[in-house]
């Protein structure tokens, strides 16, 4: 049987299924998918919402009797193949195999961190204090020690910084608590497994580990499946660059403060790396962007003078953990644990050091420097202008089959090319690859209409985000609430939120604005509302599912181009103009089009579903390039009116 064959018309899993569908798209992305792991193939599949893409690759990867990694966008996705897809075929495919999950190593509970924790004198400060009873009633529990399972620590409580298991904080299994440590049972149940569902964080993180010097997170596999794979290059580069925050100098301090008090040794020099560090970060450039160009010349005497003085405090961070680590070799019990403490000290401080170096000296054609700014917490770092390269080198040339899936992966406006040209000149893929754009199964024309304002001025205009106000009051009135407000900044959320509260709480509409609650508890509230409004930015844009009446009508502020200061934006735009090409049209354009069609993917999640979707930003009418945008979306109902849109509603709603 082919793998289609299990998913069709009476195949093993017809039976299984309550609400069985023939999905024709879904067949043929099973019988794509097992081509590619048969012939040692690369394969792109666009798989339009309600594919069932999840099932298509995973049945074909389950009969290929091969190692296949699963890499999802997002944690959420990997907890759904997890807990529902692996566990349904492996009760219904008739087929035995092993499967297993594996995440970064911060959403593990470090039992060695915990113990230490609880000895040390934060633990008996609030809201510390409060928080440690929880972790340990969850350390007794759990089997598995992940973060997503321990619902009673509100999301960022403090405590789980001081007891989550890192790359820079495991010192292996010459640790106390190496037999019974999660991290240690996952990964040998990861080595055990037929399918390994990771995220691409953790695939990434161990793809750029891997090398004659390097080392490797994940088993040695023969495939690898990517879901969400719009987010490939986006992740890579964060990996394939190189980064040091203030949080991590100061994690680093933290620890090797407690190590050495612990071994009875002087805490000086990690007080000197914090001192050191904060004078550095104090004098790096101020910037109002979230990212902000980093160049050499802002490397002048004062400012490299306490560069130097951070390097030298890394330095004798790290010779004087070596010394103790050397003085206390012979002991045995706690001072022995604490020499591993150190050891483990002395190599973070060293590898802070080399990245160090390598983003002050690292301008150039191929990299940009940068810095960046989160609430209080400073980032600098160096990133690669194109992942191309070396995803080809290190990933194409090196599996045997890899797979890239997701519902938006083509955009329209290449002409007589491949739907798939930008993502395979984003990713290096310039050899032949199998491609394949399947439909979805929804039928648009009748489940969702497009609303197109026509008549606001442009963004740019300071008249817009008032006159978007009462654009998105009128649409929440069509549609009695259930809607989502998706802003392409922050700024443009709360304005938004601001002006239209007042009339959305007279109408009884609960409004919900990301950053004043979890974003878990968000959706939970927004799901039990029925008729509230949320505003939102880019974490909402993707990976939601709100199936159902609760969410009919998603609002887009503008079109999702990439913010053209950002140094890396405008050092792709610069590498593409210097290769002769158009960088507005051929980066640009389609990288806010795959954007804009995550946001629409939002409303229809089931052939029940039923709403609108408004695009506030009438470029899209009235520029050239909007087309691009709008052949690249689904042919929902065009709506060029508040009344056709009102009409739209009242014909697919029966209101």
């Amino acid at each position: 049987m082919r793998a289609s064959d299990y998913l069709g018309p009476r195949g093993p899993l017809e039976a299984a299924l309550e609400r069985y569908e023939h999905r024709p798209s879904q067949m043929a992305m099973a019988d794509a998918v097992e081509e590619a792991l048969r012939h040692r193939g690369v394969c792109l599949v666009e798989a339009g919402t309600g594919t069932g893409k999840t099932l298509a690759y995973l049945v074909p990867a389950i009969l290929s009797g091969q190692r296949v990694v699963v890499s999802t966008g997002t944690r959420a996705l990997q907890d759904q193949i997890m807990s529902q897809d692996l566990p349904f075929l492996e009760r219904h495919l008739g087929v035995s195999f092993d499967a297993a999950c594996l995440k970064g190593l911060s959403n593990y509970l470090c039992l060695r961190r915990f113990e230490a924790f609880k000895r040390s004198a934060a633990a008996g400060v609030a809201p510390l204090s409060r928080q440690l009873p929880v972790i340990e009633s969850f350390r007794q529990r759990s089997a598995s020690g992940q973060r997503s399972d321990l619902r009673e620590l509100e999301e960022g409580a403090a405590a789980w910084a001081y007891v989550q298991s890192g790359s820079d904080t495991r010192i292996g299994q010459k640790c106390t608590y190496y037999e019974s440590c999660f991290v240690t049972k996952a990964r040998r149940a990861a080595d055990a497994a037929d399918v390994l569902v990771v995220n691409h964080h953790l695939f990434f993180a161990d793809l750029a580990m891997r090398g004659p010097h390097g080392g490797q997170v994940l088993p040695d596999y023969d495939a690898v499946i990517f879901d969400e794979a719009h987010q490939v290059e986006d992740v890579a580069t964060q990996f394939f660059g190189t980064q040091v925050s203030t949080g991590r100098i100061e994690r680093l301090a933290r620890d090797a403060e407690a190590v050495l008090v612990s071994g009875g040794g002087d805490e000086k020099p990690a007080r000197r790396l914090r001192d050191a560090g904060e004078a550095f970060f104090l004098a790096l450039p101020d910037t109002n962007e979230s990212r902000a160009t980093l160049p050499r010349e802002v490397f002048d005497d004062a400012l490299e003078a306490r560069f130097f003085a951070l390097d030298d405090a890394l330095e004798a961070l790290g010779a004087h953990c070596r010394l103790k680590r050397t003085d206390g070799a012979a002991r045995a019990g706690a001072r022995a644990m604490s020499g591993e403490s150190l050891g483990q000290m002395a190599r973070r401080a060293g590898a802070m050091r080399d990245d160090l170096a390598r983003i002050a000296d690292g301008a150039g054609s191929r990299a940009v420097p940068w810095i960046g700014r989160r609430g209080r917490g400073v980032t600098i770092g160096v990133s690669p202008v194109s992942v191309g390269d070396v995803l080809r080198r290190e990933l194409f040339e090196k599996t045997e089959s890899v797979v890239l899936t997701s519902a938006t992966l083509t955009t329209a406006g290449s002409g007589e090319a491949s739907p798939f040209r930008f993502l395979k000149q984003r990713l290096g893929i310039d050899f032949e690859v199998d491609e394949f754009a399947l439909p979805s199964p929804f039928d648009y024309g009748a489940q969702a209409g497009l609303y197109l304002a026509r008549d606001l001025p442009e963004p740019r205009d300071p008249r817009f985000l008032m006159l978007a106000a009462e654009e998105v009051l009128s649409l929440v009135d069509i549609t009695g609430g259930g809607a989502f407000v998706l802003c392409t900044s922050r700024r443009a959320m709360h304005a938004l939120a601001q002006d239209c509260r007042p009339v959305l709480h007279d109408r009884k509409h609960p409004v919900l604005v990301q950053g004043e609650a979890p974003k878990a508890s968000l959706l939970e509230r927004f799901r039990q509302a029925g008729d509230a409004v949320l505003f939102a930015t880019a974490s909402f844009w993707e990976g939601i599912d709100v199936p159902g009446s609760a969410l009919r009508l998603v609002i887009i502020d503008k079109l999702p181009f990439s913010v053209p200061s950002d140094p890396l934006v405008q050092a792709r735009c610069e590498n593409l103009e210097a290769q002769g090409g158009k960088p507005f049209m051929e980066l640009l354009v389609p990288q806010a089009a795959l954007s804009l069609k995550q946001g629409f993917g939002r409303l229809i999640r089931s052939r029940r579903d039923r709403g609108i979707v408004a695009l506030l930003d009438s470029r899209v009418l009235k520029k050239g390039y909007g087309r691009v945008f709008l052949d690249s979306l689904p042919p929902a109902s065009r709506c060029h009116s508040l009344d056709e849109a009102r009409a739209f509603w009242a014909s697919i709603s029966g209101h």
